[in-house]
């Protein structure tokens, strides 16, 4: 990407519609607006104004925008125009605009400028794109506070906290002949503490937001006929999965994302787990464990009125991947006398439920929601990624050793490196500190548009 060309898109989805836009930003825009238009709109005003092809013949007619940097969503001249949504007329008005000089944009290439000057940070920049595929009103809300700069906030707040830190550290270092040992006040301790109570409020902020957009992914697994495929439909809503009394009728992997409270929830049924009768069972068994090894975690039905111990489980544990958690469902408890309770003690944790009358989902769906960490939090939560998450650990790492190191040796030096790396791992998440490559990663996933 050369950041001094002048890129346009569309911006709009792809196809028919009422209207369609097209947005350029770039240096070029005076002069393309004149030759495209006839003339340079007036700032931030709507303009009615016929878009002209080469030899002056109309390509269409509409409304054009005008924003001159840095006064823009890029920092730059934008000027977005809007026509019709006609796929040809749409291609026609682009091909004039890059006949003018203009480039096709590159995925994610206007947010990545309005990144690169100063616009916004790469968390509200990340944001953007949560925003646009939030799969629930709790996910885009919560991508509406980062884009806000609510995430940044506490990120900066953190670091402000972090670096008042590294400032006491290196005036004990910059000044050893003082009689104080400041590396031994409680001072210290206490900021230290102070700066790990602020991490604490940041990860649990971006864990909650990372759940709301990514979610759980949850196998449900067990023998044939215990009622897998019911509780899918049970949980989904609807009659997702084809229920019959006959052993083995789920052959494939059934997949459904439904919402707990806004927590995206990926839910998949599989075959029933036995010695398979033929090569089609066979299959589906093999599918059903390799989903498992990518599951968080795996819902274990079993049926209560055959097996109310719950040996099923106890025969087919080998078949389960030994690092994913797994939770027993006690299934057709309306037809059984005794089943087990839910127990949270030692082994797996058990839920007593029945897909057929919808008893004991709420204990389910709640149980879900604590396994994940989910819940409402006081000031609500941000949109948050994996990568985030990975830099307030590193942080916290850092601080962590630093804290080591001034206990066992009162290293002043160590402890300011350490408390050094814990600022740039904060840095890395609002783009302070950031690489070119870890900039195409996050916005080549973005629309060409944006």
């Amino acid at each position: 990407m050369d950041a001094t060309d002048t890129i346009v898109a569309q911006a709009t989805p792809p196809g028919r519609s009422g209207i369609g836009i097209v947005r350029l930003s770039g240096p070029k825009i005076p002069e393309i607006a004149v030759a495209l238009l006839g003339q340079l709109p007036r700032a931030r005003m709507a303009t009615f104004l016929r878009f002209f092809d080469g030899r002056q013949e109309s390509i269409d007619a509409g409304l054009a925008l005008y924003f001159p940097a840095p006064d823009s969503y890029t920092g730059e001249h934008v000027l977005e125009l809007q026509g019709h949504g006609g796929p040809v007329v749409l291609e026609t008005l682009i091909a004039r605009v890059i006949e003018l000089g203009a480039r096709r944009a590159q995925p994610g290439e206007f947010t990545q400028r309005a990144f690169l000057n100063d616009k916004l940070d790469l968390t509200q920049a990340e944001a953007i794109g949560d925003l646009i595929e939030a799969g629930s009103r709790e996910a885009a809300r919560a991508a509406m506070r980062s884009l806000q700069g609510e995430f940044s906030v506490m990120v900066k707040g953190a670091t402000e906290t972090l670096i008042e830190l590294r400032t006491y550290v290196e005036a004990a270092i910059d000044f050893p002949e003082e009689e104080i040992d400041f590396l031994a006040d409680r001072a210290l301790a206490q900021r230290l503490q102070d700066v790990r109570d602020q991490f604490d409020v940041v990860e649990q902020s971006a864990r909650q937001g990372r759940l709301l957009r990514e979610g759980m992914t949850v196998v449900i697994a067990g023998r044939p006929n215990a009622g897998k495929s019911s509780l899918l439909n049970r949980l989904a809503g609807y009659d997702a999965a084809i229920v019959t009394p006959l052993p083995g009728t789920t052959r494939d992997v059934l997949r459904e994302r439904i919402d707990i409270d806004g927590m995206p929830l990926h839910v998949l049924d599989t075959a029933g787990l036995r010695t398979a009768l033929d090569l089609a069972e066979e299959e589906g068994i093999r599918r059903a464990e390799a989903e498992m090894l990518r599951a968080d975690r795996v819902l274990f039905v079993i049926d209560a009125v055959e097996d109310a111990a719950g040996r099923a489980y106890k025969e087919e544990c080998k078949r389960l991947p030994e690092d994913v958690p797994v939770t027993l469902v006690f299934n057709k408890c309306d037809l059984a006398i005794g089943v087990p309770l839910a127990d949270t003690g030692s082994g797996p944790p058990r839920i007593t439920l029945s897909a057929a009358t919808g008893q004991g989902i709420d204990m389910l769906r709640a149980h879900l929601k604590s396994c994940m960490g989910y819940h409402a939090l006081e000031g609500g939560t941000v949109s948050a990624r994996a990568r985030h998450l990975e830099a307030l650990a590193r942080a916290r790492a850092h601080v962590e050793e630093a804290a080591r190191q001034l206990t066992e040796r009162r290293a002043g030096e160590l402890v300011a490196e350490e408390l050094r790396g814990a600022q740039q791992a904060l840095g890395e998440i609002t783009g302070e500190f950031t690489t070119e490559d870890l900039l195409g990663r996050i916005f080549s996933g973005f629309c060409v548009g944006k």
